[in-house]
């Protein structure tokens, strides 16, 4: 099983529990290597549905400070893209049926060439690749590329984009969609246009009506349960949330054992508050 279908078998396992799904993010190598591949084995280990995990870039235009932070420990602690690899290794073969996605940057896939990237991606067990900082009329290529390796390219719809290019970025996504629920950076404040969030998750199954198109994922500024069910009760089958963990990760970095411990509540916490807010 790889790519697209361990999304839509989390999808379809946790409709039937009536749940959502919660998919924590974290920068790979924050805030160390070592650390870092302890801290994947604690969000999948306490409730995790799926894994988004970041490479380390020295300019992350679409996070806000929080994750920028984690970004640079990262690199700051000798983190780079050939040092992922053998995490994400790890954290397939401890946990077979789990999405892991990559959220990166263009130039991180390019540098490498797409072939090479997306090959060694797949080799390492990544199921899908957000690629945030590329624009869908310069998609084809990467698009390409992940279809070739069985990994499912994910696009980033956010609250402001017109109707055809909504549909575009619906149908040409695989696993899932990734919404934001405002314009602008990550963050972990609360969400602030509400209204436009739950108009695109709206908009999103309107179009699936009629194609075939995946289950959405809310992020930005997913930092709490209270958050999360607000965001589930919008429509939306699952969130994303990166910044609050980076928060914790942040000032709990020079103690291991309280940073696992703090995660783990929180990955709990969070799973919770999807429990029972499935099948909207």
């Amino acid at each position: 099983m790889k790519g697209e279908a361990r999304y839509a078998s989390m999808f379809a396992r946790l409709a039937r529990r009536n749940e959502g799904a919660f998919v924590p993010f974290t920068v790979l190598g924050d805030p160390d290597p070592a650390t870092s591949l302890e801290l994947v084995r604690t969000l999948a280990r306490s409730g995790a549905d799926a894994l988004e995990l970041g490479l380390a870039f020295s300019d992350p235009v679409a996070d806000g400070p929080r994750i920028q932070a984690a970004d640079r420990r990262a690199l700051a602690a000798g983190m780079r893209v050939e040092n992922c690899w053998p995490i994400i290794a790890a954290a397939r073969e401890e946990f077979p049926e789990l999405p892991i996605g990559l959220l990166v940057y263009a130039n991180l896939v390019l540098h490498a060439g797409a072939p090479s990237f997306y090959a060694r991606a797949a080799r390492a067990g990544v199921d899908s690749v957000l690629v945030a900082d590329v624009p869908l009329l310069e998609f084809a290529e990467l698009e390409r590329a992940a279809t070739e390796q069985h990994i499912a390219p994910v696009l980033i719809a956010a609250p402001n984009v017109p109707d055809d290019r909504l549909r575009a970025i619906a149908t040409r996504s695989r696993g899932y969609v990734y919404v934001t629920s405002r314009p602008g950076v990550t963050g972990a404040e609360q969400p602030d246009l509400r209204d436009d969030a739950a108009s695109v998750l709206r908009r999103l199954r309107h179009i699936g009506s009629t194609t075939d198109v995946p289950p959405a994922l809310l992020g930005f500024g997913i930092g709490n349960p209270e958050q999360v069910r607000f965001a589930l009760g919008l429509g939306a089958p699952g969130v994303i949330s990166g910044s609050a963990i980076a928060a914790r990760i942040e000032r709990n970095a020079d103690d291991t054992d309280a940073l696992l411990a703090e995660i783990a509540d929180f990955v709990r916490s969070m799973k919770q508050a999807t429990v029972g807010q499935g099948g909207r």
